[in-house]
């Protein structure tokens, strides 16, 4: 009996051993991070900053990947069919993971239980923008513009953040601007700037340096306060609209499954590298602000939201058969 037992706890340790190792080892090969939107945008911009840092402290290649397609369900896609072992990673954020389990009526993965939450990186709002000639210059003229006659603005894509920013402003100031879709973010800020459309509601990395240009004019900011970036861009909710407020955030998530101990790696790891100084200041530069959570933190602000912008959804009318 007492050999049994003795046995048992040789077993028991060496299995734990054997977990520590592994969690200590990983990564022992690259690993890809999948941007599900074109490159140039917050997702893409952030998940590069990211992995620079993480190739450095693991030395192993970190690639990313753009898998743009349906709304970023293609790249999710990619990702909850990978195998779950903390080598394929989903760069994702409030438009992909809260927003299109209740904009399309199909989809072939679950956003919540087929996905693990492992890291958030930032929020990062999102800003009105005009072109650099409009007179629509602060939401009080674009509201009136909108009531004086046609107002167009353009997103990413039916039920994106973009389209459903413009929804708020609609039912917040009680106008009608019309919404173009466009197959993402950088089309439809390419048609601002050549005079197509009136307004994008853009993610501030994605305009920025059209911004620093003068190439376009930024109107007001989505979140309730001011970016640190930006101090001179006032916000919708100080413009008229106090209840305005969409400051989304940006993560990593693995296949479901993975096992917790890798995880827990990359959490820590990740958090670690949002201390950097130089980091930091290389996402305030980008109108960001780091946001460090367990994996459980990140779990209970996606179920939230989920809640939150499937309402949104539901009273804009917004959906993709």
């Amino acid at each position: 009996m007492w050999n049994t037992i003795r046995l048992s706890l040789v077993w028991t340790a060496l299995a734990l051993s054997a977990l520590g190792a592994s969690a200590q080892g990983f990564p022992v090969r690259p690993v890809s991070i999948v941007v599900p939107q074109t490159p140039g945008g917050a997702s893409d911009t952030l998940a590069r900053l990211v992995a620079q840092r993480l190739q450095e402290q693991w030395r192993q290649p970190v690639i990313v990947e753009n898998r743009a397609g349906a709304g970023g369900n293609v790249g999710m896609q990619v990702v909850a069919t990978a195998p779950a072992d903390g080598y394929t990673l989903l760069m994702s954020y409030v438009g992909t993971h809260a927003i299109n389990g209740s904009l399309y009526k199909k989809l072939s993965f679950n956003p919540e239980t087929d996905f693990a939450p492992v890291a958030t990186l930032a929020t990062l709002p999102f800003v009105a923008v005009s072109r650099a000639d409009s007179p629509i210059r602060t939401v009080s003229a674009l509201v009136r513009a909108a009531r004086d006659g046609r107002v167009t603005y353009g997103s990413a894509g039916n039920g994106s953040v973009n389209h459903l920013l413009g929804e708020m402003l609609n039912t917040a100031a009680g106008i009608n601007m019309t919404h173009v879709p466009y197959r993402g973010a950088a089309p439809a800020i390419q048609d601002l700037m050549a005079g197509q459309i009136d307004v994008v509601f853009a993610s501030l990395p994605s305009v920025t340096g059209a911004i620093k240009q003068g190439r376009l004019q930024a109107i007001a900011l989505a979140s309730t306060k001011r970016s640190p970036a930006f101090p001179q861009i006032p916000t919708i909710a100080e413009s008229g609209f106090p209840e305005f407020d969409v400051n989304p955030w940006f993560g990593l998530f693995v296949p479901a499954g993975t096992p917790a101990h890798v995880v827990q790696k990359i959490n820590s790891d990740v958090n670690a590298l949002l201390k950097a100084p130089d980091l930091i200041e290389k996402f305030a530069a980008q109108g960001a602000e780091p946001l460090a959570t367990s994996p459980a933190q990140f779990a209970r602000m996606l179920s939230i939201d989920i809640q939150k912008w499937s309402a949104v959804v539901k009273s804009s009318g917004a959906h993709v058969d």
